[in-house]
């Protein structure tokens, strides 16, 4: 861990992250609790649960029932889109092209008007130069982005953090430090300060970059996405860190840790969360050796590690990698490990860790094992209420667990890969699949089907309630969807 001397800087970084810590103000699981969804799982702790309720378990996409409005996407949509300040915030690619002074293959980030659909602006990156090494072709915007206040943090597909004003150039002004925008018509964003991962800390994304920040105090979280090259054998960039902390307001890095050095298996595509663990806020990063890590939020003090595979495995064939995102409970963590869904299927694990339970060592393997769960891959997210976890697999399995045993109370087969993670909402459970469908369960111990909706292409992502409607893309479409 290497801590930056800016702390010194930046007046008011620990008085703000102890405010926070007193007040409990970012840190309670699940719903943010005010009607929108700010950020990929809602609040810091990333617990796929809302407390909404009235949302639809009836739509139809082609005769219009219940849906308010739709919008068109690129082709490809793997962003997680989020709700804020009355408009909706998603990545995705460029083949929708809305400006032909930015043709091309591109990644971009879109947004429109919560209430009726309508476009507001976008922001597009080039693809990086050296390809799908670094930026698979049009896979476009991964990152989900968090918005807080009038700002918007996310991550483009060229490995570049940026903070932009909401309201883009539609405000008719330019929000500083940064004014050299080239592109500052009403469709256009207004950046605020941007950060480049491979230039300031050298990360090499693998594939692409796809980190949705958290916030905390001052502190923007991210991962960096550093991963092999091309050839799948080679680290070019073994010191870059896993995990950066960045001055929310003025973009300059704080902290920075790279625990797995040149240990990565192949790329480093999950997400931190932040919550309060025995006493103290954390920072739980996924990474690239199949590791989970806690770090002390404000200072990047490591504080514990965790294996989340079996001392015998052997990378690909047993060994696997973290892509899902750590969800903090109670405090307790759940996570999931599998690979990438290019590597078919194969033996995973589910984890309920305690990482209170730390000794003299940082390594809590063992001693903070609160249970394992078997099953196969996964690159979901889960979702912890009411004692009961739901977490799916990439085979197209959802489970039902005990979240204090692990014990299985059902499995249901969704027939399809599954590349989003269910989400609970007003008693009732969503997941959508690659064959475009979403079913939807009864939050409860015994299995009950309630519906089975196809949205007409695959769905990648994860459903998301905001102000009385349960907004949801496919590949290519958003959609708002609301008892009418």
């Amino acid at each position: 861990m290497r801590i930056h001397p800016l702390r010194a800087l930046v007046p008011g970084l620990g008085v703000a992250v102890v405010a926070a810590v007193m007040t409990g103000s970012s840190v309670s699981a699940g719903d943010p609790g005010s009607g929108s969804w700010p950020m990929w799982g809602g609040t810091p702790d990333r617990n796929m649960v809302s407390t909404a309720k009235g949302l639809p378990t009836e739509w139809d996409v082609k005769t219009g029932k219940n849906v308010k409005w739709s919008a068109d996407l690129g082709s490809q949509s793997y962003g997680n889109l989020v709700v804020a300040g009355g408009m909706v915030f998603i990545g995705t690619n460029n083949e929708k092209l809305r400006d032909p002074k930015q043709a091309g293959d591109r990644g971009v980030l879109m947004t429109f008007r919560e209430s009726d659909g309508e476009f507001l602006w976008q922001q597009t990156h080039p693809k990086l130069e050296a390809g799908r090494a670094n930026d698979w072709p049009f896979q476009g915007v991964a990152s989900s982005p968090l918005v807080e206040g009038e700002k918007l943090y996310y991550v483009s597909n060229r490995g570049v953090v940026f903070c932009l004003d909401i309201q883009g150039f539609r405000d008719n002004e330019n929000d500083g430090p940064t004014t050299s925008e080239t592109l500052t018509g009403q469709f256009d964003a207004d950046v605020i300060w941007s950060f480049n991962m491979l230039e300031e800390v050298g990360s090499y994304p693998h594939n692409m970059s796809n980190s949705s920040p958290v916030i905390w105090g001052d502190l923007v979280f991210l991962s960096t996405s550093n991963g092999q090259d091309e050839s799948h054998v080679n680290i070019p960039s073994p010191r870059a860190p896993a995990i950066i902390a960045l001055n929310k307001t003025t973009g300059q890095l704080v902290w920075e840790d790279n625990s797995v050095e040149d240990r990565i298996l192949h790329g480093q595509w999950s997400t931190p969360a932040v919550g309060r663990i025995g006493g103290v806020v954390q920072v739980v990063s996924a990474q690239g050796d199949g590791q989970v890590r806690g770090y002390e939020a404000e200072t990047g003090k490591k504080l514990w590690e965790f294996d989340t595979n079996p001392k015998e495995s052997t990378w690909p064939r047993t060994r696997n990698e973290l892509i899902g995102t750590p969800v903090i409970v109670d405090g307790i963590v759940y996570i999931a490990n599998g690979q990438d869904p290019e590597h078919g299927e194969g033996v995973g694990y589910f984890h309920a860790i305690d990482p209170s339970k730390r000794g003299e060592g940082l390594d809590i393997t063992k001693s903070g094992s609160v249970w394992r769960f078997q099953m196969h891959r996964s690159i979901s997210t889960a979702a912890v209420a009411d004692g009961l976890v739901y977490i799916a697999d990439f085979s197209g399995y959802l489970h039902c667990l005990d979240a204090k045993t692990g014990k299985p109370y059902w499995t249901h087969d969704v027939l399809a890969s599954v590349w989003g993670s269910p989400f609970l909402v007003d008693g009732k459970v969503y997941l959508g699949d690659e064959d475009g469908d979403i079913v939807v369960l009864a939050h409860s111990k015994d299995k009950k089907v309630l519906a089975e909706i196809n949205m007409g292409n695959p769905v990648y992502a994860t459903v998301v309630p905001a102000n009385g409607a349960l907004l949801v893309n496919n590949r290519s479409r958003v959609f708002s969807l609301a008892v009418k």
